[in-house]
């Protein structure tokens, strides 16, 4: 692999499997790129995937300046990814916090996005949740500066929305927390700052969403109750979104339904390649008397 080096001189660490149309997965606050491993597995018989550890997780570099880490420079850094592959355009999926890089990516370099898969994004962004999520997320930055990501681990990955993973799949969650346990406390704690307590709401940018033009899956677990309102929201605002709803399902929804997911995905990406995913007619935003019983 070719060393990823950001305008920034932050060495990032990718790993690619697979040949075909590029497929780019960006992880969330609590993962890293070992945690699309059951995505890779199913979507590198047919596409060149490529996962890369966020800057603040190793084996990716750990910037000490808090001013290295934020929503920008997380867009950044996934271009970066790209142009260090020589990948012109790419399939993007996230979750979470990757969810909004994926998001941002459509925003702002709509020529390098085939198609966005945005998964469990938008925890905080409702405008009366946004103080206590900002509030929340720099108690948790705190957490991992002074306890670190050993002990914040703990309680962190047994969260509400993600004890159904624990429930579903102890052996895998224990994995995915074992995993998070090892990350770098003071990369957490920065990313936890600059990236999640500093990023723009969402209802903020509506009129932005509003121009999106690349086809865009919402994907959401309906026990994922911060994201369910945000995931309406975007399926709503961005004109060739769909939603897709796992049930019982919580935040880390890849790892806990992986099969659901992969399917998910894989029929969208399909529907892309088609040319049968299209912006929603605008007569179908309001009922009508013909169309209504």
């Amino acid at each position: 692999m070719p060393a990823i080096v950001t305008d920034d001189g932050v060495t990032l660490h990718a790993e690619e499997t697979g040949q075909g149309e590029p497929l780019l997965f960006a992880h969330e606050f609590a993962g890293d790129h070992r945690s699309w491993e059951p995505q890779v597995r199913f979507f590198s018989a047919a596409y060149r995937c490529v996962t890369y550890a966020a800057r603040g997780y190793p084996p990716s570099d750990v910037p000490t300046d808090p001013g290295s880490y934020s929503q920008d420079r997380a867009v950044a850094d996934a271009v970066a990814v790209l142009d260090g592959l020589g990948i012109g355009q790419a399939h993007v999926v996230g979750l979470s916090m990757g969810g909004f890089t994926a998001l941002h990516l459509a925003l702002r370099h709509p020529g390098r996005v085939s198609s966005a898969v945005v998964a469990g994004a938008g925890y905080g962004a409702e405008p009366e949740r946004a103080d206590a999520f900002r509030a929340e997320s720099m108690l948790t930055a705190a957490a991992f500066a002074a306890e670190g990501a050993a002990k914040v681990a703990e309680r962190y990955a047994a969260g509400p929305a993600r004890v159904q993973f624990q429930n579903k799949n102890p052996r895998g969650w224990a994995e995915f927390a074992a995993a998070l346990a090892g990350h770098s406390s003071l990369g957490s704690a920065l990313t936890m700052r600059g990236v999640q307590a500093a990023r723009p709401s969402l209802y903020e940018l509506a009129g932005d969403l509003a121009r999106i033009t690349a086809p865009v899956l919402v994907l959401v677990g309906d026990e994922d109750e911060g994201c369910l309102e945000p995931a309406l929201m975007l399926k709503r605002t961005i004109p060739a979104a769909g939603l897709a709803v796992l049930p019982r399902t919580g935040h880390t929804a890849n790892l806990e339904e992986p099969d659901v997911f992969n399917r998910a995905v894989d029929t969208f990406l399909a529907s892309v390649a088609r040319g049968s995913w299209h912006a929603r007619d605008p007569r179908s935003r309001s009922a009508s008397t013909t169309g209504m019983a």
